[in-house]
């Protein structure tokens, strides 16, 4: 974070001054989460007032109910990252690829600064990744995942803003992630569990049970992640209804194969 940061000021992307404030206090309160462990009500409650502010000083102009229909889609962003950040390299490799597919997104519409803001976040991730993947030597921690959640949410609000991408863009790029958090959280919801608890029953997690290594569980959903990533890059301009139904087979893909893992989980 303070290598993406730096850069963004090196580089004197100005876009990136109201990303500053939420990004230092979020990262901050995470890093004294990481040492003392903080009560989640009141980490949530802060989340949920930097998303409601971001949204509500960015995208000014919105009905009251989007703002905070926003705001509550940027909060679960936020956590989804701290959701997702249980296996070596996975956090870091979702990073680089998802903000990714936002720069060559921005480049395509011919925001190359954008681009560029969105390039600076992949390099950040990529020298981390370095000392991550596989036997990892650095670990991201909340004092990571918690603002570069931040960020996936509130770039992919802000490229929205800047009619670079539609609004759904960023979830489908996010897809498989998105999906397996929720699904997951979903599921100890309905069994009367505390969705805010650690837990080890997230899909790649359970991959990891059945014998797979870091290594090929962060593989595999990375080449899930470029194959939703394309998709959200090819069906933009396309009809709606053309949208919504290629969008519901990459749902139902992504869908069975977290049945496909359930079924040998359950074997193992």
């Amino acid at each position: 974070m303070v290598g993406a940061l730096t850069g963004w000021y090196l580089l004197g992307c100005q876009e990136s001054v109201i990303l500053y404030i939420p990004v230092v206090l979020l990262m901050s309160l995470s890093l004294l989460d990481d040492l003392q462990d903080l009560p989640a009500k009141w980490r949530l409650l802060v989340h949920f007032l930097v998303a409601i502010g971001f949204v509500w000083v960015t995208l000014g102009g919105l009905p009251f109910y989007w703002v905070v229909l926003l705001g509550l889609s940027l909060v679960w962003m936020t956590n989804l990252y701290n959701f997702m950040d249980g296996s070596n390299g996975l956090a870091g490799g979702m990073s680089v690829i998802g903000f990714g597919f936002y720069a060559l997104s921005a480049y395509m519409q011919g925001d190359r600064y954008f681009a560029l803001m969105n390039l600076v976040i992949v390099a950040s991730s990529l020298v981390f990744l370095r000392f991550n993947f596989g036997k990892a030597k650095v670990f991201m921690g909340d004092a990571g995942s918690i603002p570069l959640g931040f960020l996936a949410g509130a770039i992919g609000l802000l490229g929205w803003h800047k009619y670079l991408w539609p609004l759904w863009f960023p979830a489908v790029v996010f897809l498989t992630f998105i999906v397996d958090a929720t699904v997951t959280l979903l599921k100890r919801l309905c069994r009367g569990e505390r969705i805010w608890e650690a837990h080890r029953e997230h899909y790649y997690q359970r991959l990891i049970q059945t014998g797979w290594s870091h290594e090929k569980t962060a593989l595999v959903e990375y080449l899930l992640m470029i194959v939703t990533g394309n998709v959200a890059l090819l069906i933009m301009h396309l009809t709606f209804p053309y949208i919504i139904s290629l969008l519901t087979v990459c749902i139902l893909i992504v869908l069975a194969l977290m049945q496909f893992v359930d079924r040998r989980w359950r074997v193992e």
